[in-house]
């Protein structure tokens, strides 16, 4: 073998050890990438199906407005909505719910639709352990529901015996010692058909009624506030089902997913004209992946005042 053959020789050697060496550095790089991605895959899946769908927080909403009667200054809400048990909401969690509640000693608790997660079957002795539950919930002035889109039988039976006054187009004047009462007002679901608007403002229909009473309007889903305040006032109006969208998106605060019903209003509140909407972020989740991100479950508390 020739001096220039042995050179040739020698730098093939040398040209198939690097390249060996290169395969090896890209593996090894493949490698810790799929490490990082996994880690980061899992990371994010804990986070957003097990941390981020149990921490319940509370939001906290201070309210002014003059109609409201002397008697009712101070009047203290606390908003449920969207539980649906059996999705990443369970007995453990209703304690905390409950315990929140409790603590800010309420005047009235609202329920604003969607007890049971549609996909999930309840047992009966979960059925019995969650109304013993609910009615551990304290109000001095009185619960009260509305019917979400994905609520059935079940609700008015478990509502009812838990103490909630279901509202199915329908008003409730409520009093707290005198004879200057608010105007509680209850509608159906639309996404049910089952909306009747007139029915529930029947109260502004009477001969005796007051055109100034400090109303109070509670519903599913958001986008009725149109066929609300399209013919009728309401001071306050407090609806669930958006989630907020479940996932939102930083820095701009959009929802990254519309439900039907909450397509124009899904954020936490909007100032229309005189009205206040207040949309709750839920609890529990209805997306099939059954998570959410940067939109935590929380219930709402209102305190209102005069001025």
């Amino acid at each position: 073998m020739t001096r220039k053959e042995r050179s040739e020789e020698t730098q093939n050697e040398i040209f198939k050890e690097q390249k060996k060496e290169s395969l090896r550095h890209t593996l090894k790089i493949v490698f810790i990438g799929t490490i990082i991605f996994v880690i980061a895959c899992a990371t994010f899946f804990t986070y957003t199906t097990f941390i981020s769908t149990s921490k319940i927080g509370v939001r906290e909403y201070r309210i002014t407005n003059e109609k409201l009667p002397e008697s009712f200054n101070g009047l203290k809400i606390i908003q449920i909505s969207d539980l649906h048990y059996g999705s990443t909401m369970f007995m453990d969690n209703i304690k905390k719910i409950i315990d929140l509640s409790n603590e800010r000693k309420p005047d009235i608790v609202i329920f604003t639709g969607d007890l049971i997660n549609k996909e999930y079957k309840l047992k009966t002795k979960e059925q019995e352990e969650l109304i013993n539950k609910l009615q551990q919930i304290n109000a001095t002035l009185g619960k009260y529901a509305v019917e979400g889109d994905e609520d059935k039988e079940l609700f008015t039976t478990i509502m009812n015996q838990s103490g909630f006054t279901i509202l199915k187009n329908e008003y409730e004047l409520i009093y707290n010692d005198t004879n200057n009462p608010i105007l509680l007002i209850g509608l159906g679901s639309k996404l049910k058909d089952n909306l009747k608007v007139d029915d529930a403002f029947s109260y502004f229909k009477e001969e005796t009624h007051n055109s100034d009473i400090y109303t109070i309007s509670i519903f599913h889903e958001p986008d009725s506030t149109e066929d609300i305040l399209n013919d009728y006032s309401s001071d306050l109006l407090l609806a669930g089902h958006s989630h907020n969208g479940n996932i939102r998106i930083p820095v701009i605060n959009k929802a990254f997913y519309k439900k039907q019903g909450a397509k124009k209003y899904d954020q936490e509140y909007y100032s229309i004209n005189k009205s206040s909407l207040y949309i709750s972020s839920g609890l529990g989740t209805n997306n099939k992946s059954g998570i959410r991100l940067f939109c935590r479950p929380s219930i709402n508390f209102y305190r209102i005042s005069r001025k």
